[in-house]
Order: C-alpha cells, then structure tokens, then sequence
C-alpha cells in the first residue's frame, strides 16, 4: 500500500484548519484560558467594588451607593446591601486575580450579577442608552464568574498550590 504525500504547502494548512476547529483544549491552553478571564474578572470587579467602598477610581463611594440601593435598586436597608455588594465584587476580584477560593468568589460574583439584573438593570432590556444602562454587562460577567466556578481557576493559582500542599487528587479527565 502506498502512502501518498501531501505537498508542504497543504500539509500546513491542513495542521491549521485542525489547529483552529480543535475542541480539546490541553491542560496548558486550559490554564491560560481560565488565567486569561481570571484576570478579566478581577480587573473589572476590583474597579467597581473599590468604587462602591472607597470612592475609588472616581466611583460613588459607600454613602452615594447606599442611597442608590435605597432608592433605585429598592433593596433596603442600603448600607447593608451597599457593604455587602462592595466586598463581594472587590473581595472577589481580589481572589480571581490571585485564584484563591475561586470557585466561591465566582459564585458570590455570579450571584451579585443577576441581583444587579434582577433590581436595576432588566427593565431596561439588553442594550438600553438610557439610564440604567442595559444588562449586557451584567449578563457577560455572570457567565464568566460562573465558567470559573464550574471549571475551577487552573495550575496557574493559589487554589492549585493550596490543592498540592493538601494533596487532593486531580479529577479524572473528561472526555
């Protein structure tokens, strides 16, 4: 039986083409992915969680966000509901960035999420140029906050070192 050879040409394209419709990620790939959006997370909760907190990065500070609580979001009391949303979002980003208990802080920010959708943002629809701004965001970042939880935060974390120190055996992989 004879083998027949592809030129150069079409065997590069054809490692391409299989490189770019590929659907099992390696492990390393896997790493890179859940670092990549690890960091997206954090970047974007640790900005408007410092904003609700500490008036950060001009945001409102505790008292302006409490009475928009209050008053928009008509959750009360709203300093309670204003410390509680501030931490989870800044406390949680600070764990994505790192990949320390990822997967609750990914569940906390998922949860944060659609109770932003839930009191302020879904009456007005997916893209809205109106005040409140439509739930686009807050429906991209509780997807992704809940892919983390699911898939965990990757070797590239602290979760992973706490995970070999505590000697807790890998999953199996999945096929």
């Amino acid at each position: 039986m004879s083998t027949i050879r592809l030129p150069i040409a079409q065997h590069r394209t054809g490692a391409a083409i299989r490189l770019i419709f590929r659907v099992k990620a390696t492990s390393l790939t896997r790493d890179l992915a859940m670092g990549a959006s690890r960091i997206a997370l954090a970047w974007i909760f640790i900005y408007y969680g410092g904003g609700k907190l500490f008036g950060a990065f001009n945001g409102p500070g505790i008292h302006r966000t409490a009475l928009y609580f209050d008053n928009v979001a008509h959750l009360h009391p709203g300093g309670l509901f204003a410390v509680l949303g501030g931490v989870i979002e800044f406390g949680g980003g600070i764990a994505m960035a790192i990949g320390l208990g990822t997967r609750l802080a990914g569940l906390a920010l998922f949860g944060d999420m659609v109770m932003a959708m839930i009191t302020v943002t879904w009456v007005t629809g997916i893209n809205s140029v109106s005040q409140p701004p439509g739930y686009q965001l807050n429906l991209a970042l509780a997807v992704l906050a809940l892919v983390v939880a699911l898939v965990g935060a990757g070797r590239l974390s602290v979760d992973a070192l706490v995970s070999r120190k505590l000697q807790v055996p890998e999953a199996p992989p999945t096929r």
